[in-house]
């Protein structure tokens, strides 16, 4: 039978370790590398347990999702390990998701599981275990590229995860495999049927599974209790339009719940976290078409320090949901900026630059960065700045 992961010998050659979160999508990839002959082992990984989160529907890796997966290695007859890495998720994933959000950033959470958790822990454990692979049901494609592997934007585009795989390394890829990249999901729905599997139906899961109803603010204030400090809403003018009990209630792009008056539409354009401040403004001082990152993982061919003074250009997505878009990477005196052609809005620190070969489906990834900071234009860069060196009226507790 042919290896269709790309390793050495026969399928039953190889053992494969799969994470098993519990949900269609892994435990399809289990039963598919199964039918075709690998050594799979299911691995499932105890990472929270909030109440609420653990038993909700769209949650993964916690209480009733370890009891599926359980029961799927049961029906496809391969061992299954369940690991504790409750402490490892707190630590490497909880905590700094709320540091993130008090400092006045936008954090993405999956992206720090992949890069630590899964991508690095549970993929130790895997070597440990003298596999060959571990595999994952990511939607992402996954292809020799010289001696190396490379990621490529994967067939279904409505399930496309590149955007929270852009931290992963070199190292990491070329172990790592993605069954799932060339299958759309009602195709995978359709297998487990076939498979028999009871998780065939079950609604996937959220983008942060440990935040109950998709609160954010309840699980923070939960986690650092003296963090919601309060303080001003100020317009970008300088003007104090109201009081607020905690910046990260609030998120850049903002229009509704501001809890403020005003004759017109008014929108978060800045959290001030040292001073405790809400900016507010119009819509376009939120346009931004030059972003500064940090903790770049950069995934193309040529070296990050040979690219062109001029810039080099490729394609860039600041939202998970957008299609990657026309841009420049510059890199100079060890400051990395992207400037996208058309603009972008609502852009927070703590969020994902993703970058791109191209905007097709078959586009590679090139890796990216997370945001820094970003420059408006010209006027609204200028009252920003002003708004600096304003003293807040109520200091930040």
């Amino acid at each position: 039978m042919k290896n269709s992961l790309d390793l050495p010998g026969k399928p039953g050659d190889n053992r494969i370790v799969v994470a098993m979160s519990g949900g269609v999508d892994s435990s399809v990839v289990a039963g598919l590398l199964k039918s075709e002959g690998y050594d799979v082992v299911g691995i499932t990984l105890q990472l929270y347990d909030h109440g609420k989160a653990a038993h909700r529907t769209g949650s993964c890796c916690a209480g009733q999702d370890i009891e599926d997966a359980r029961r799927v290695a049961e029906t496809l007859g391969i061992p299954h390990y369940v690991l504790n890495y409750e402490e490892r998720f707190r630590k490497s994933v909880i905590d700094p998701f709320a540091e993130s959000y008090i400092a006045g950033e936008t954090p993405i959470p999956c992206v720090s599981c992949n890069q630590t958790v899964k991508f690095a822990d549970l993929l130790a454990t895997a070597q440990e275990l003298g596999a060959d692979a571990l595999a994952t049901g990511h939607y992402i494609r996954s292809r020799p590229n010289g001696a190396n592997r490379a990621l490529y934007r994967p067939v279904d585009a409505e399930r496309d995860q590149s955007y929270f795989l852009f931290a992963t390394t070199q190292a990491q890829i070329d172990y790592l495999r993605f069954p799932l990249g060339e299958m759309p999901k009602p195709a995978v729905r359709a297998m487990a049927e076939k498979m028999g599997l009871t998780v065939a139906n079950k609604a996937d899961s959220q983008d942060i599974c440990f935040v109950p109803q998709g609160k954010y603010s309840d699980i923070i204030a939960k986690l650092k209790p003296l963090a919601a400090s309060p303080g001003e809403i100020v317009h970008l003018d300088g003007r104090v339009l109201g009081h607020h009990e905690g910046i990260l209630r609030y998120t850049i792009g903002q229009r509704r719940g501001i809890g403020i008056a005003s004759s017109e539409p008014l929108y978060v354009v800045h959290l001030d976290a040292e001073r405790a401040r809400v900016v507010v403004g119009p819509r376009e001082a939120l346009e931004t078409h030059k972003i500064y990152l940090r903790n770049m993982n950069w995934l193309g061919d040529i070296a990050l320090d040979d690219i062109p003074s001029d810039g080099l250009e490729l394609f860039a997505k600041v939202r998970s949901t957008r299609p990657p878009r026309p841009a420049m990477l510059h890199n100079s005196v060890g400051n990395v900026w992207v400037e996208l052609a058309d603009g972008e809005s609502g852009i927070a620190p703590g969020q994902a630059c993703v970058l791109y070969s191209d905007d097709s489906d078959e586009a590679r990834v090139f890796g990216g960065g997370f945001i820094q900071r970003s420059e408006r234009g010209a006027d609204a860069e200028a009252m920003l700045n002003r708004l600096a060196e304003m003293p807040a009226h109520i200091p930040a507790e």
